[in-house]
């Protein structure tokens, strides 16, 4: 099955956030291509940003490195030093271990798409610079996602 067809690929919305993180996500949706046509070692995923929505989020990866290529509209990629405007044909680089959080935003009148690239480590902790909150994840166990304060101490909401 080497060709996906991404229009019989189911439209991924929602998020894994606790509240009250999971319903900023609003607008935020994504087709799991890499999924879809069946890879384990790396993620593949189209996000699609309606105008006013944000991708994640801003974290950072200790294990897995990410790679993103906007395919369409505007993106603005917001980085502790800053906000950089990103159109189709832009790509932005994140390697595993750089402490710092990224996402992105659509702060256009227009909806926006990105291709995202990522390893998929046995073990990923995933930091969120902006909330004192850390995600643990293992990607063999689907769907096992560890939500807790940067303390390590379980999260039972913001502090």
């Amino acid at each position: 099955m080497p060709v996906i067809d991404p229009a019989k690929v189911p439209v991924k919305t929602g998020s894994i956030y606790p509240e009250p993180y999971a319903s900023m996500m609003r607008g935020r949706s994504s087709l799991r291509l890499g999924e879809a046509g069946g890879l384990t070692q790396f993620g593949v995923n189209l996000v699609m940003l309606e105008p006013g929505a944000m991708s994640s989020l801003r974290h950072w990866h200790h294990n897995e490195d990410e790679f993103v290529w906007v395919v369409e509209g505007e993106c603005t990629l917001i980085q502790d030093g800053g906000a950089t405007l990103m159109r189709p044909g832009d790509c932005a680089a994140f390697p595993a271990g750089n402490p710092d959080g990224h996402h992105f935003q659509n702060r256009s009148d227009k909806p926006a798409k990105f291709l995202v690239v990522g390893t998929k480590a046995p073990q990923e902790t995933a930091v969120y610079s902006d909330v004192d909150m850390m995600v643990h994840l293992s990607p063999g166990e689907k769907g096992k996602a560890e939500f807790t304060h940067k303390d390590g101490t379980p999260f039972r909401g913001p502090r």
